[in-house]
C-alpha cells in the first residue's frame, strides 16, 4: 500500500467544515465538496470545458440568452443585475447588453468562491460597461448570499446549471433562501440543464482531450491545499457516467493502484484499492415539471420558461410567491 508524500501544513478548520468533510469522507462511497474544483487552475480548466464541442450546455444556454434576452428583461423588469458564481461573465454580459439597449441597467454584481478570477471578471466587464456599477462579492452561494445586498427590480442569474450540483435533498432549502433576498420586484433566472439521450449527456463529461478529467483530477490538490491532506492525484482517474435512477451525472476519480490517503485535521485515514471510488460531483438533470414542483414548494413560482429548439438545456424564471 503506497502512500502520498506530498502532505500539506496542517490547516485550521471550523468545526462545521470539520464535521462536512468528515461525513462525506467516512460514507461508504466517499466524496469532496464540488466546491474544491474551483482554484485558479480549476476556474481556468472549466473555461476550457465551456468551448468544446462535447459540452454543450454552455453554447445553448448562451443561444437561449441571444435569442431571449429582451424577452427575459421585459418578463422581469429588472434594472439591477447580479450573478451567482459568476466565471467569466460572458453570459450576464449579454442581459447586460440588452438592459442597456432598454436603458435599463443601473448596477452589476457578481459573487463567486475564487478571487482573483472574480476580480479579472469584474476589471473586464467595467472596460465593457463604464457606465454600470460594476461590484465583485467573494463568497460561497450556499453561504454568502445574505453579502448580496438589497433587492428592487434585481434579476439574480444562476447559470450553467450550476443547481444540478445540489443534491435534490439540497434544492429546496436553496431555494428558499434565494426567495429569502428577493422582495416582490425581484425575480431569479435560473439554468437547468434538460434530461436527454445518455449518449450526449455522458460525452459532454468525457471529452476526448481530456480537459474534463484534468479539471475533475485538479479537485485533489485543490483539497490537499485547503485541507492538510495527502490525496495522491497521480493514483486516481477520471470516471464520469449518467445514472438514469437518480437522473443525475456523476463525476467520480478511481484508485489505479494501491493508495492511502489521510485528512489529518480531521483524523481521517483511508487505504484505496485498485477500482475504489471517491465522488467528487453529481450534476442533476430536469424537465419544466421538476423545477415547477421545486419552486413551489420553495415559495416561488415560475414565471417564464425559455428553452432552445431541441430541449437540450432551459432557463427558467422564478418569482417570489405573493401572499
Amino acid at each position: 500500500m503506497s502512500q502520498a508524500t506530498s502532505a500539506h501544513p496542517p490547516v485550521e478548520l471550523s468545526a462545521d467544515e470539520r464535521a462536512e468533510l468528515l461525513a462525506a469522507l467516512s460514507a461508504p462511497l466517499p466524496s469532496i465538496p464540488s466546491r474544491y474544483l474551483y482554484d485558479d487552475h480549476g476556474s481556468a480548466l472549466f473555461e476550457q470545458i465551456t468551448d468544446l464541442p462535447e459540452y454543450y450546455q454552455t453554447r445553448t444556454e448562451r443561444q437561449i440568452l441571444e435569442t431571449e434576452a429582451d424577452r427575459i428583461l421585459e418578463a422581469t423588469n429588472a434594472v439591477h443585475l447580479g450573478e451567482l458564481g459568476s466565471g467569466a461573465g460572458r453570459k450576464i454580459g449579454l442581459l447586460v447588453e440588452a438592459a442597456q439597449r432598454r436603458e435599463a441597467c443601473r448596477s452589476l454584481t457578481l459573487l463567486d468562491i475564487n478571487a482573483s478570477f472574480l476580480q479579472q471578471s469584474v476589471r473586464s466587464l467595467q472596460q465593457r460597461y463604464p457606465d454600470v456599477d460594476v461590484r465583485g462579492v467573494v463568497g460561497r452561494f450556499t453561504q454568502d448570499l445574505d453579502r448580496f445586498g438589497e433587492g428592487g427590480r434585481r434579476l439574480i442569474a444562476f447559470f450553467g446549471s450550476t443547481i444540478g450540483n445540489f443534491h435534490p435533498s439540497q434544492i429546496v432549502p436553496f431555494l428558499r433562501r434565494l426567495a429569502d433576498i428577493t422582495g416582490p420586484t425581484d425575480s431569479l433566472l435560473v439554468g437547468f440543464d434538460l434530461v436527454k439521450d445518455v449518449r450526449i449527456l455522458e460525452a459532454a463529461y468525457n471529452d476526448s482531450a481530456g480537459v474534463t478529467a484534468a479539471f475533475n483530477l485538479n479537485i485533489l490538490r485543490v483539497f490537499n491545499r485547503a485541507t492538510g491532506a495527502d490525496f495522491d492525484p497521480d493514483a486516481f482517474e477520471h470516471v464520469a457516467f449518467y445514472d438514469p435512477d437518480n437522473r443525475w451525472i456523476e463525476m467520480r476519480l478511481r484508485a489505479t493502484r494501491p493508495v492511502r490517503a489521510t485528512v489529518p485535521a480531521i483524523s481521517w485515514v483511508r487505504d484505496f484499492d485498485v477500482g475504489d471510488e471517491l465522488r467528487t460531483e453529481v450534476s442533476c438533470k430536469y424537465d419544466q415539471r421538476f423545477v415547477q414542483a421545486y419552486a413551489e414548494a420553495a415559495g416561488l413560482h415560475l414565471s417564464a420558461w425559455f428553452t432552445d429548439p431541441d430541449q437540450l438545456f432551459a432557463l427558467a424564471v422564478l418569482r417570489r410567491e405573493v401572499t
